[in-house]
Parts: structure tokens; C-alpha cells; sequence
């Protein structure tokens, strides 16, 4: 597994327009762009910083995972994301090594990244996702 770089930090919300607010006009960022994913039942904005982003979820309905970790959790730092060169590639040697997967095989995610999820217990109480740029 080769990872490129950090992709972006996930911060879970519970409004989207108050937290975009706060990151955008106290902390200067500019917001690249906020779109709905429907798979993932969430609204994303994405604020670029550096080479990686911050990105704002927020969950659309009560059943979504990210809904779940919000009613327990409040919200807060959801994932780290890290970007991989080939994300099947990764799975595999992931999968070999004895890494819990939440996700076995890639779905898409916000600005049509491909992505997958490794779950919390193999990684140290972190939830991480991996990311694969568009093509």
C-alpha cells in the first residue's frame, strides 16, 4: 500500500451553514465546494488548506452512519482520509495484513473520489477512509 498524501480531515456537523460560516469567515478558509452524497447520506463541504482539505459533513437523515456518530459523539473529528495511488491495490494488501474493513470494495464519494472505509478496531480507535482521485 502506498499512501500519497493526507487528503483531507473529516469534521462532523450537526448545520452545515454555521460550520461553513465559522471555518470561512473567522478562519479565512475558502470553501472549494458543498454538494449532497447520496450514498454516503450526507451534505460535504470541502475547505482547502495547504495540500489537503477540512471537509464539513453533515448527515441528511437519522439512520446514516454519520448520524449515529453524531447522536453519540456530538460533533467533532469524524475520519482522517488518506489518499492511495490504487485503492483495490490497497484493499488487497490491507485485507492480507488482517485489517478490518468496513468497506471490502470501493464506493464513491464526494467529487467522485473513490473510497473505502478501514474500521476503528485495527487502527488504533481512528476511523480511516482511503481515497482515490477521479479519473
Amino acid at each position: 500500500m502506498s499512501v500519497k498524501r493526507i487528503d483531507h480531515i473529516a469534521i462532523v456537523v450537526s448545520d452545515i451553514d454555521e460550520a461553513t460560516a465559522f471555518y470561512r469567515d473567522v478562519l479565512g478558509l475558502p470553501v472549494a465546494h458543498t454538494e449532497r452524497v447520496d450514498e454516503q447520506e450526507v451534505i460535504v463541504a470541502c475547505l482547502p488548506t495547504g495540500d489537503s482539505d477540512i471537509e464539513l459533513i453533515q448527515p441528511v437523515d437519522e439512520t446514516s452512519g454519520v448520524a449515529k456518530y453524531l447522536a453519540k459523539h456530538g460533533p467533532g473529528i469524524h475520519h482522517i482520509c488518506l489518499e492511495v495511488e490504487d485503492i483495490e491495490q490497497s484493499l488487497a494488501d490491507l485485507k492480507a495484513a488482517g485489517v478490518k474493513l468496513i468497506n471490502r470494495e470501493p464506493t464513491i464519494g464526494a467529487g467522485g473520489k473513490r473510497i473505502a472505509f478501514l474500521h476503528p478496531k485495527s487502527a488504533h480507535g481512528v476511523l480511516i477512509e482511503l481515497s482515490e482521485a477521479a479519473k
